[in-house]
């Protein structure tokens, strides 16, 4: 682990602390609509998309945690994960050209995740030099 008193250190740590708060909220946002109290709350919802953000999630953490120890492997997790996201956001893209009721807010959020992952694999990638 780096010198906290490294600034380069302290924005590490705060990128893989959102992260790995970013990994928490999907999980628990997933798992609710899944198989809890947050079925009737969500809309229209695509299983795809929920499944793949209820697995990312724990990515995230993952990811989070290999860009807090420093491992070489973050900045690939990381764009693995952005990857993922873009393979939901095209199966939610197909349901919606065939006409599936989708919530709009659903791609919106897939795009902010993607872009999200893809500047965690940029920051990952210069902080190991």
């Amino acid at each position: 682990m780096a010198n906290s008193r490294n600034p380069r250190s302290r924005i590490t740590g705060v990128v893989a602390l959102v992260a790995a708060g970013f990994g928490v909220l999907t999980i628990v946002a997933a798992g609710a609509v899944l198989f809890g109290p947050g079925q009737g709350l969500a809309g229209a919802t695509i299983p795809l998309v929920l499944w793949a953000n209820l697995f990312l999630g724990f990515g995230y953490i993952a990811a989070a945690v290999l860009l807090f120890i420093g491992s070489p492997w973050a900045w690939q997790l990381a764009l693995a994960i952005a990857a993922a996201t873009l393979i939901a956001a095209l199966g939610f893209a197909v349901e919606a050209l065939r006409g599936t009721q989708v919530e709009p807010r659903t791609a919106v959020a897939l795009g902010v995740r993607m872009a999200f992952w893809l500047l965690v694999a940029l920051f990952a990638r210069r902080a190991r030099g």
